[in-house]
């Protein structure tokens, strides 16, 4: 004959329950299972019927499976306790059995119920009891003061956290917190029924909150009046009889947690590791701010930093487009006057050197154009619009045409490209990298080009602008976007060097990236993505 298995189960959804149900059939005894979906229902079980195990969702309504696990364990420490939850995270998992369930299973996972269910029923209750750390309000009251010191961000938070928290998880009628400052302790905070000694200074050698960093040990004193450790002339004015002193980290301890108590009590090891987690948990804290304060320290002097080379940058644009402009124009100027007025007095030579001043302060100016517009990208506003990729890349084509006609040029553009950009910003981009391809495919005698997108890896659009020019060696890719960085020579393809540089940070600014393949004499691809 089979056995019979006695289980209490709350949950409150009909179907869940009978899943579960029909999980636990076994052919090894016969379930009586009794459901339970308020917190009303699971109470009355428990008082009235003795169960072989307990089986619980994380929560109905009103009432959590915490609550639930709680319950069970004031009246059985042994009785198996199994979470079967829909959340199958495994910190919650983790969180569930460090409150004193004997083990967790997801919802989505049934099949592994049985078995389960079958280890906790031949788990000795004793090894049970001894190998759980049973829930409790102070155990929840801890959790939570741990997961507020994890989010404090200066030692006034902290402080505020852990002098109420000592008291509420001892039951102390005193707390104090205490920082190691060199060969001194400073009573930093206190929460008690009377004064203490905030904002007090006393050397390690002369307090017990010294004695306990020195020595790097908890300290338990149920009569101060009895333990030579105790400086009484400092505790005489005071309402404590009893205390316990917890080091702030055990390995160089850079402070104490006390707790004290106004009629004699020795500390209990309950009390004492309650508090040692708190200092755990304080000492990381402590450590986290210090980080967050060094952060914000070099947060700021990076800006200090940045701030001087916008400054610097803003000089250097304002002197590069007047200084430099200045003296630039007077060259093209007076040139271009020599050219005009005197060219016919010149001989071949000199109207040879003449045309080479005129190109070259030309392109000294385009250099200085095209380096002042990149310095200014960091500096504007995008606007975020919807733009038609494929009307500008049309666009941007009709003007190449309009400045270097060209007839062999088969042109292939994808239709209804859009995307979300600055649209002023974009067109430089774009016209950047048009030119470049209408640039590098000159020499070719039926020039290639196509823009167009194909969807990544990730789901993102990758746009390209593909050509079958020049290209350019792969190896050298990582040059690319580099200011006046050129693969090719100044006298077969002529160019700044700027162009792709102004063209990455504007795809930067957009959130997205660019990289490029190629081959020599075997086009180029340039790829990008925005956002």
């Amino acid at each position: 004959m089979k056995e019979t298995l006695r289980i209490l189960h709350l949950e409150d959804d009909e179907a869940d329950a009978e899943l579960i149900r029909r999980a636990l059939n076994s052919t090894d005894w016969r379930c009586e299972i009794l459901l339970a979906t308020t917190k009303e229902d699971f109470q009355v079980a428990m008082e009235g019927t003795a169960f072989d195990a307990v089986i619980s969702d994380s929560a109905v309504p009103g009432f959590d499976g915490v609550a639930a696990l709680r319950l069970v364990r004031e009246q059985d420490h042994g009785l198996p306790f199994i979470f079967v939850s829909g959340d199958h995270r495994p910190e919650q998992a983790d969180r569930m059995k460090a409150a004193g369930a004997t083990d967790y299973v997801p919802k989505t996972k049934l099949k592994d119920l049985l078995p389960t269910v079958r280890r906790a029923l031949e788990t000795p209750p004793a090894k049970v009891e001894k190998n759980r750390i049973f829930a409790s309000p102070a155990v929840d009251r801890l959790v939570s003061v741990i997961q507020q010191l994890s989010l404090a961000h200066d030692m006034e938070t902290i402080m505020a956290i852990v002098r109420g928290a000592a008291r509420e998880l001892t039951g102390a009628d005193g707390a104090t917190f205490v920082l190691r400052e060199g060969d001194f302790c400073h009573y930093l905070d206190e929460d008690a029924l009377g004064p203490l000694w905030k904002g007090s200074r006393f050397p390690m050698s002369r307090c017990i909150s010294g004695w306990a960093m020195l020595n790097r040990r908890v300290a338990v004193i149920e009569d101060i009046y009895a333990d030579p450790r105790i400086p009484l002339d400092a505790y005489q004015p005071t309402f404590v009889k009893s205390l316990v002193m917890i080091p702030i980290r055990t390995e160089s301890p850079i402070g104490a947690i006390g707790g004290y108590w106004a009629t004699r009590h020795a500390a209990t090891e309950e009390e004492v590791r309650l508090l040692q987690t708190l200092a755990d948990s304080t000492s990381i804290a402590i450590e986290n701010v210090m980080l967050y304060s060094g952060f914000e320290d070099a947060v700021r002097e990076l800006t200090s930093v940045l701030a001087a080379a916008n400054r610097d940058l803003e000089s250097f644009s304002y002197s590069v487009s007047h200084d430099l402009r200045a003296p630039l124009r007077a060259i093209q100027g007076f040139s271009q006057l020599l050219f005009t007025e005197y060219a016919h007095r010149l001989d071949g030579t000199a109207l040879n050197y003449l045309h080479r001043i005129l190109g070259s302060t030309k392109r000294m100016g385009q250099l200085i154009e095209d380096l002042l517009n990149l310095a200014s990208l960091g500096r504007v506003t995008l606007r975020q619009t919807t733009v038609d990729l494929s009307a500008l890349a049309r666009e941007i084509f009709d003007e190449l045409y309009v400045i270097s006609p060209r007839t062999q040029v088969k042109l292939m553009i994808e239709g209804r490209m859009t995307a979300e950009g600055d649209p002023g910003l974009l067109h430089i981009a774009l016209q950047n990298l048009f030119s470049n391809a209408w640039k590098y495919t000159s020499k070719r005698v039926e020039a290639r080009i196509e823009f167009g997108r194909k969807m990544g890896e990730d789901g993102k659009q990758i746009y390209y602008i593909r050509d079958n020019g020049a290209g350019f060696d792969s190896q050298y890719a990582d040059r690319l976007f580099g200011v006046f960085q050129r693969l090719h020579a100044e006298s077969e393809f002529p160019g700044t060097g700027v162009g792709l540089a102004t063209v990455q940070r504007i795809i930067h600014r957009h959130g997205g990236k660019i990289w490029a393949e190629s081959a020599v004499n075997k086009g180029a691809t340039f790829y990008f993505t925005l956002g």
